[in-house]
């Protein structure tokens, strides 16, 4: 479990979980450069990243399939602030937020957890609300986060339990 300071941080700085996806161009390439780019957010160091897994597309069957990774920040920025600093990333590797849902993307980055945080606003939900969904989540969350409780749902591994991850392989 993650301690929080009384200013709701972790209070070693642990504790937020992206979710790294991406299906259009080189998706490999473009996966591992969003982690590079992660390491760059002010007051933040990448501490862990998952395998990159292939996963099917959960939208439209028209369009390539993903590669997925999760990675494990050490940040002292707030959840909102580290939102943009996401959406910041995204924006330089192309992201166009165009209506349509769960449509090919060049990058998406995802707070999924943010220690054991719940934020719910008009711009951010955490636990991000399709985790318990999401076997290209939660795969590579287990890998690297197995006992990470998922407010609401248990761990990780929990959570994956009721799902079926034969389709994701490690690329």
């Amino acid at each position: 479990m993650v301690s929080l300071q009384s200013n709701g941080m972790p209070a070693d700085g642990k504790g937020a979980y992206i979710g790294i996806g991406a299906n259009l161009g080189d998706a490999r390439s473009q996966v591992m450069a969003a982690i590079e780019d992660l390491a760059l957010i002010p007051r933040t160091t990448v501490a862990e990243v998952s395998s990159l897994y292939s996963s099917r597309p959960m939208g439209p069957a028209d369009q390539p399939d993903y590669v997925n990774a999760v990675a494990c920040l050490d940040t002292l920025l707030q959840p909102h602030s580290l939102l943009r600093e996401l959406q910041a990333i995204e924006q330089r590797f192309g992201r166009r937020r165009d209506g349509i849902r769960w449509g090919a993307r060049s990058l998406d980055l995802d707070i999924l957890l943010y220690a054991e945080a719940t934020v719910g606003s008009d711009r951010l939900t955490i636990p991000h609300p399709g985790i318990s969904e999401r076997d290209f989540v939660l795969l590579p969350l287990v890998e690297i986060a197995p006992d990470v409780n998922i407010p609401g749902l248990g761990t990780a591994a929990c959570a994956l339990e009721s799902l079926d991850a034969s389709s994701l392989y490690v690329l």
